[in-house]
């Protein structure tokens, strides 16, 4: 019987593969081009909600990408009190498969990929939907995916204004600094959301609530800019969409499903104020071109991304290849 071998490849293994923002950037946009084109194959998301008195819960994500040749399965934690014991909120393991066979290919550290896709795609967001002279970020939030938020965004944009905050300031200051170290540039920490987010020309919301706030008001919304919102718990205004001239969304399958607890639109979609009338695209369709992103520099524009699992799988795709060509990684007998 022939033996079945699959790669491992840890944090530290991708780390040494010198991966760079673009390539990741390069690898998410991509995948949503073939989400245009329905070339991916992609399942709903589950979440397993373990007994833990609310510590956390993990999303199961699936898919397969047609054309690139890989199948896979990501488990990710969302635990948020996880500082409290030095570990990351989200810790993610993706397994990669040969879609022809069936055979098990790798097994990939996903947590920084997860947080990486997830900036990338806010990257790719704002690159179609915000203006091309954004030169203010405005960023709640300081957990893992907020880094790569700014830092990817930031590559494609070059702000010349960068605000930050978050719930605790032992977390946004450092935050801060070692954004100021990687982007060579200020970074401004803001005690307040609306002294973040008011008048900024991009603006992202990754909270890390735990219980539905209206913090994310629509007087902070102004002509010309572009929102991300994508906390796990709802930290918007009920009425914030009445000034919001186009909304994209990820996926809108993706948008309804998983427990009705979680997403920032979520409550929006329950009172029945989003719609799938009042969405003008999915973000793989504009990307693709066959739907228009900004087409006014005074819209107001929304992007909602819950987390498609192809971006994880392009991505973990990449690095997998990557680490194929340099023997990076420990191989394991599966068989």
């Amino acid at each position: 019987m022939t033996t079945v071998w699959m790669r491992y490849l840890s944090g530290a293994d991708i780390e040494s593969l010198g991966v760079t923002d673009a390539d990741i950037v390069a690898a998410v946009e991509d995948v949503l081009a073939d989400h245009g084109n329905d070339r991916v194959v992609f399942e709903p998301r589950t979440h397993l909600v373990p007994d833990n008195g609310g510590k956390g819960h993990f999303n199961v994500l699936r898919g397969s990408l047609t054309d690139k040749g890989v199948s896979g399965v990501k488990v990710v934690g969302d635990f948020v009190g996880n500082y409290e014991r030095g570990l990351p909120s989200e810790m993610a393991l993706i397994s990669l498969f040969d879609p022809e066979t069936g055979m098990p290919k790798a097994i990939v550290d996903g947590t920084m990929i997860t947080e990486a896709r997830t900036g990338a795609m806010t990257a790719v967001g704002a690159k179609y939907l915000a203006r091309r002279d954004a030169k203010v970020l405005g960023h709640v939030g300081a957990r893992g995916t907020a880094w790569w938020n700014v830092v990817l965004l930031d590559s494609v944009f070059d702000f010349a204004e960068i605000r930050v905050t978050s719930r605790r300031p032992e977390s946004r200051e450092p935050f801060a600094e070692r954004l100021a170290e990687r982007l060579g540039k200020p970074v401004q920490v803001r005690a307040s959301w609306e002294e973040t987010l008011d008048g900024a020309d991009v603006l992202v919301e990754a909270s890390r609530l735990t219980e539905p706030e209206p913090l994310l008001r629509k007087e902070f919304l102004r002509p010309g800019s572009f929102l991300v919102p994508y906390g796990t718990i709802s930290a918007l205004a009920l009425d914030l969409l009445d000034d919001v001239d186009k909304i994209v969304v990820d996926n809108w399958r993706e948008s309804r499903s998983g427990d009705p607890r979680f997403g920032a639109l979520r409550p929006h979609l329950n009172a029945g104020l989003l719609t799938e009338e009042r969405i003008h695209a999915e973000i793989g369709q504009i990307v693709a071109g066959l739907k228009p992103g900004r087409e006014d520099d005074a819209e107001r524009t929304l992007f909602w991304h819950r987390g498609l699992s192809t971006t994880d799988l392009a991505v973990a795709g990449m690095i997998l290849r990557r680490a194929e060509a340099n023997d990076v990684g420990t191989m394991l007998p599966y068989r």
